[in-house]
Order: structure tokens, then C-alpha cells, then sequence
């Protein structure tokens, strides 16, 4: 985990990833690989950096902020029915816990997330 220090500022976009696999029964195209990094984690709240390679893959979300800091995507709802939208970089998007999506990366998606 990369603590953050208040006043002390850190680049999200360097932050290193070891990224592994998506489990075989989320990935719906490619093999794309992913990663996590927590920054930070305080009373119940999480900051964190994560990374998709080219690919696509279903994901149940948790209640999250997140911007995107290189990448583009395309992310699918399928529950709730909601239309698909395309994030890239200077996106800012929430997610609700349970909701169901398909994220096809055409670009390595990086993304910061706070997560409650």
C-alpha cells in the first residue's frame, strides 16, 4: 500500500501496478489483465488506483468515485438498464454498489477510485 501523507502529494499516473489476469468467467473478450493499488483506507473509506489492459469483462461495482487518468473505455450497463457510456481521460463517474457493467478497454484504462 502507498500511504497517503496529508501535504504530501502523489502521482497517480506512476503509481506501479503488478497486474494479473481477470478471472476466465468475467472476461468477455481478449485477455485482458488488471490491477489495484491501495492508496490510502480511513474509516471505511478507500482510495485507490486501478488499471484494465484491451479487453472487455463484467464487474458487480461498489459504491465509487472515480476519474479517469489515461485510457478510454466503454462501459456497459446491464443492471440497471442504463445506456452504455465512454469514459477517457478527465472523466469523472459514480458507480452504485451492485450495479452490473461490461468494460470493454480499448486503451489501457488507469483510473483513480474512492470507494465507500
Amino acid at each position: 500500500m502507498t500511504a497517503l501523507t496529508p501535504g504530501t502529494p502523489v502521482d497517480a499516473r506512476a503509481v506501479a501496478l503488478a497486474h494479473e489476469p481477470l478471472p476466465a468467467d468475467e472476461v468477455r473478450d481478449g485477455a485482458p489483465t488488471a490491477a489495484y493499488a491501495v492508496l490510502d483506507a480511513t474509516d471505511g473509506t478507500e482510495i485507490g488506483v486501478w488499471e484494465m489492459t484491451p479487453g472487455a469483462a463484467s464487474d458487480t461495482e461498489e459504491d465509487e468515485v472515480f476519474v479517469v487518468l489515461s485510457g478510454r473505455a466503454t462501459i456497459e450497463f446491464t443492471e440497471p438498464a442504463l445506456p452504455s457510456v465512454e469514459v477517457g481521460p478527465g472523466s469523472v463517474m459514480r458507480l452504485s454498489a451492485g450495479m452490473r457493467t461490461v468494460w470493454t478497454v480499448t486503451e489501457t484504462l488507469r483510473k483513480v477510485s474512492l470507494a465507500v
